[in-house]
C-alpha cells in the first residue's frame, strides 16, 4: 500500500483488511502527517521509498514475503467478502497466470458518483483498464515475470502494468473497492474526471510520465 500523508484515510483501509492478510506492507513516500506511525500502530510494516506510486509500489513488492500480492491504495476500503473472493481466486491453479481486481465504488451518495462508477465499469469491460484504486491481486511469480511496477513511473504505473498483463490475464471480482470521493468533491467531478482522461490520452500518445505528472499536480 503506497502512502503519502494518508493518516486520515489509512486506518479504515487497514482495518478492512482484518486478519486476512499474512502481512501488510505500507510503502511511505515521505509523509509529514504521522502516516508511518498510524500504519505501524495498526500492525503494518512500514518501508520508505522515493515519492511516487511506481517507486513506492515497487518497493513494497520487494519487501513483501508472500506468494500472492495485493496492491491497494490508502484511501480504498475493501468491502466485506473480499478475503473470501480473493482466497477463492488464489486457490484456482489457473489463476496463477492471471490477476484480479475489484469493482470500483465511491463513498458518496451523489448521482455523479454513480455515473462515474458506471463509466469505470465500462472502461474495464471495453478497454481492460482497471486502475490502482480497484486493487490488484496477483501471484508473485506472475508479477515478477511481467516486470512488476516500474520504479521510474510517478504515475500511470497501474495502466502500464495492466497493459503488460493484457485482457486475457485480468479477472474482475464482484466485491466493491470503496474509494474516497474527497478529491472529486474538492476538485469538481467533471474537472477531475477530465484531467484523468487527459492523462490517459497523453500516456497512450507517448508523453513521458514525468510530464504527465506535472499536469496531474505531482
Amino acid at each position: 500500500m503506497p502512502t503519502l500523508n494518508a493518516a486520515r484515510t489509512l486506518p479504515a483501509a487497514l482495518v478492512a483488511l482484518g486478519d486476512a492478510a499474512d502481512e501488510i506492507v505500507v510503502a511511505d513516500g515521505g509523509s509529514a502527517d504521522g502516516t508511518p506511525e498510524v500504519a505501524a500502530s495498526l500492525g503494518a510494516r512500514v518501508v520508505t521509498a522515493p515519492r511516487g506510486r511506481g517507486p513506492q509500489l515497487a518497493a513494497g513488492a520487494r519487501s513483501a514475503c508472500g506468494d500472492w500480492l495485493l496492491f491497494l491504495h490508502a484511501d480504498t476500503v475493501l468491502a466485506p467478502g473480499w478475503a473470501r473472493a480473493a482466497a477463492a481466486f488464489a486457490a484456482e491453479p489457473a489463476n496463477a497466470g492471471r490477476a484480479a481486481y475489484f469493482r470500483f465504488s465511491l463513498d458518496d451518495p451523489s448521482p455523479q458518483a454513480r455515473r462515474l462508477e458506471r463509466l469505470v465499469a465500462w472502461r474495464c469491460r471495453a478497454l481492460a483498464l482497471p486502475y490502482g484504486d480497484q486493487g490488484l491481486l496477483i501471484a508473485r511469480r506472475l508479477y515478477d515475470s511481467v516486470g512488476g511496477y516500474r520504479p521510474d513511473l510517478p504515475l500511470m504505473e497501474d495502466v502500464d502494468l495492466v497493459r503488460r498483463l493484457g485482457r486475457r490475464r485480468l479477472v474482475a471480482l464482484d466485491v466493491a473497492a470503496v474509494t474516497s470521493a474527497a478529491r472529486w468533491r474538492a476538485q469538481g467531478w467533471h474537472r477531475r474526471s477530465a484531467r484523468n482522461v487527459a492523462c490517459l490520452t497523453l500516456w497512450f500518445a507517448g508523453v513521458p510520465a514525468h510530464r504527465i505528472a506535472a499536469l496531474y499536480g505531482r
